[in-house]
């Protein structure tokens, strides 16, 4: 089997999110990728990228390039969008491969909340095997689950006829998708803007403190209860080519392999108060620890000092939490 040879990363943020952009970068410089990473963003850019310069060979307005070594570049873009990030992935990635990234055979999208710790000709060898995805912990949905039962009422009315494939039910934080298979980013941009009819436009998440879902869009069967993710499942269902899931241990919410530790709800790894969260009984979690190993380097989000105060903590953490937890 070839592994893809010209592969682009691309994730998307605003506020303190940078931290995590800054150890997801760095964990997949670990693990062997060289390339772009083309990060998306609203707001200011962090300190740690103060050293990137203008790139106008980009044609990316206000865009910048972090240069990490030869072969290993952060490019830093601004984004004119009201959409809430969550739901701009598709668009975001289509719009790359038709502009940036027109030359990579891949693109992947992975949430700025996740470390990699597989090596990287994994993923590109994933890919080979269709749209890659990882389920998700809500998972499984069945296949007369009323909520996929809601999808496919609902999409009838907009001519997108969905099929059932597989009970799994996938996250969305990370989406890779090989040249021969862009055809289900264009459907998932579809699903969405039909999504959007219902839960009061892109604007909107279910992820996101204060975001008030339109009333349809609420309840425990209402078809986009989850908005982005469950538009990303309903894609599966509406696009006519193959998939490769990978079951839960693949972010972490289970035991198993687990090839990028995702950092479901709140605090992130870089907001989780290690000691407070240990005497209250929370151990640290799989994708906290690798958070902190992800953060040494090559970019220095945070001071040596500092990450060796947070791997302390998180080794006394992880004693005390042997025996009290809750």
């Amino acid at each position: 089997m070839e592994i893809v040879k010209n592969s682009a990363v691309c994730t998307l943020f605003e506020g303190n999110y940078h931290f995590g952009v800054a150890s997801l970068a760095n964990s997949l410089f670990k693990q062997g990728f060289r390339g772009s990473i083309y990060a998306g963003y609203r707001g200011k850019l962090p300190v740690w990228a103060s050293a990137a310069n203008s790139d106008v060979a980009l044609d990316w307005k206000d865009a910048v390039t972090l240069k990490i070594s030869n072969d290993f570049n952060i490019h830093f873009l601004p984004l004119d969008t009201d959409y809430h990030l969550t739901n701009y992935k598709p668009d975001f990635m289509l719009k790359l491969w038709d502009g940036l990234a027109a030359r990579a055979d891949a693109i992947y999208y992975f949430d700025p909340d996740i470390v990699i710790t597989a090596p990287w000709f994994f993923f590109e060898r994933w890919v080979e095997s269709g749209v890659a995805l990882c389920e998700d912990i809500n998972s499984p949905l069945t296949k007369n689950h009323p909520t996929r039962i809601a999808w496919r009422k609902y999409f009838a009315t907009l001519d997108i006829t969905l099929k059932f494939k597989d009970q799994i039910y996938v996250n969305g934080g990370f989406t890779g998708v090989g040249r021969n298979d862009r055809s289900f980013l264009e459907m998932w941009k579809r699903v969405q803007e039909g999504m959007a009819l219902t839960i009061g436009g892109l604007s909107k998440s279910a992820f996101t403190t204060g975001s008030q879902l339109a009333e349809d869009a609420q309840g425990p069967f209402a078809p986009f209860g989850k908005t982005d993710q469950d538009a990303l499942n309903a894609t599966v269902e509406a696009w006519d080519g193959e998939t490769s899931l990978i079951t839960q241990e693949g972010m972490g919410f289970r035991a198993g392999l687990t090839i990028m530790p995702h950092a479901l709800g709140q605090p992130k790894p870089w907001n989780w108060k290690i000691i407070r969260q240990s005497i209250g009984g929370k151990s640290p979690r799989l994708v906290d620890r690798e958070y902190w190993k992800s953060a040494e380097g090559p970019i220095k989000a945070y001071s040596g000092g500092y990450i060796k105060r947070k791997k302390m903590a998180m080794a006394f953490a992880i004693i005390l939490n042997r025996f009290y937890k809750k």
